[in-house]
């Protein structure tokens, strides 16, 4: 292995940078000629041209670094990656994000996964590219060992251009990763909406939402199951329901659990108030009233909870974006180890539950 591309391997951990130098030392060309065919100011021959894109992909150039700086006094920006920008959680804290990063007069980039784990990372490979002040990834992810490897290596190259990747909702990469982390706390809160239907006299309570894996879901089942066992209430998987988050997701859990066997259950947890409002569909269809003959909690207290009337917890959507922002900056600037913040969640009672009476 050569000395340049030695140098481009201590760039993909942050630990260095390769520069436009050595970028034009691997294509044989000039300094200016590769700043010049970077920032299509100049005509350069097909093969110039391809000599030195190579080169930039050999040593992991961020072009974009130097083209700003060519261009005059740089446009700042942060970039935010969600899994969707219909679901109402995503846009809520897509516009937290906005709304910080405009007061301090930056862009925002936004992107998309689909809950797809390669495609997240490809994102946060390209958006590196752009030289954001930060990379806010906002979710559901569910991490493996490979996964964590690579998300921690974009950590470190994030790191080593000035910018940092925030895990926003979401746990941490572990220890050795530079990365800023905003969470709420979905364990605690999915705790008091299960205590609350405990309290009312529930003990039979369906769990809808369950995704083994998923960070988000597996730390509201496990407020949930705390809850259980703080009240003396015996866990019964049986009780627990696998399904994505979507509204679509509640309707089907429940017309399955309706069709299958005799109701089992006197109150549910919706993962998310999504959910909630597709479990409640399927109920009325089935001529079960809410809450008189079924209880139900959620998630979110976002729409459509208030309109159904949905007893929920309350998360401070663009507040998690705001902060993602501000902490991400002000770490970049201080140093030091990472900051890790939780945001506190809180019950919101509305009608969706009712006292069962006992037999």
């Amino acid at each position: 292995m050569d000395r340049l591309a030695r140098k481009a391997n201590k760039s993909g951990d942050g630990a260095r940078q390769s520069t436009i130098r050595e970028v034009a030392e691997r294509a044989g060309v000039s300094v200016a000629t590769v700043s010049r065919i970077l920032t299509g100011t100049y005509p350069a021959s097909p093969n110039t041209r391809s000599r030195v894109m190579q080169a930039v992909k050999e040593l992991d150039y961020v072009a974009n670094v130097h083209a700003r700086a060519l261009a005059g006094t740089p446009r700042k920006s942060i970039a935010i990656i969600v899994n969707s920008v219909i679901s109402p959680h995503y846009a809520h804290v897509a516009q937290g994000v906005q709304t910080q990063a405009a007061e301090a007069g930056w862009l925002c980039q936004i992107g998309t996964t689909g809950g797809d784990a390669e495609r997240e990372l490809d994102m946060v490979k390209f958006m590196r590219e752009q030289h954001p002040e930060a990379v806010i990834l906002v979710g559901n992810v569910a991490p493996d060992e490979a996964y964590r490897a690579r998300m921690s290596k974009y950590a470190h190259a994030l790191a080593g251009i000035g910018s940092r990747l925030v895990l926003c909702g979401r746990p941490p990469l572990g220890p050795d990763a530079p990365a800023v982390v905003v969470e709420c706390d979905y364990t605690g809160g999915a705790f008091a909406a299960t205590s609350h239907l405990l309290s009312a006299g529930h003990k039979r309570i369906l769990f809808l939402g369950n995704r083994p894996g998923y960070t988000t879901a597996e730390a509201r089942i496990a407020g949930y199951r705390d809850a259980l066992a703080a009240h003396g209430v015996p866990h019964d998987p049986d009780l627990e329901v696998e399904g994505t988050f979507e509204r679509y997701e509640g309707y089907r859990m429940m017309k399955e659990r309706l069709a299958s066997e005799e109701r089992n259950f006197t109150a549910l947890f919706a993962c998310n108030d999504q959910i909630a409002a597709g479990a409640r569909r399927a109920l009325l269809e089935h001529g079960l009233r809410i809450p008189e003959d079924v209880s139900m909690v959620g998630f979110d207290d976002l729409p459509p909870a208030m309109d159904i009337d949905l007893t929920t917890v309350y998360q401070p959507h663009e507040e998690l974006g705001r902060t993602a922002v501000r902490l991400a900056v002000e770490h970049a600037k201080q140093g030091g180890p990472p900051p890790h913040t939780v945001l506190g969640t809180h019950l919101v009672v509305r009608g969706s539950v009712r006292p069962l009476l006992p037999r």
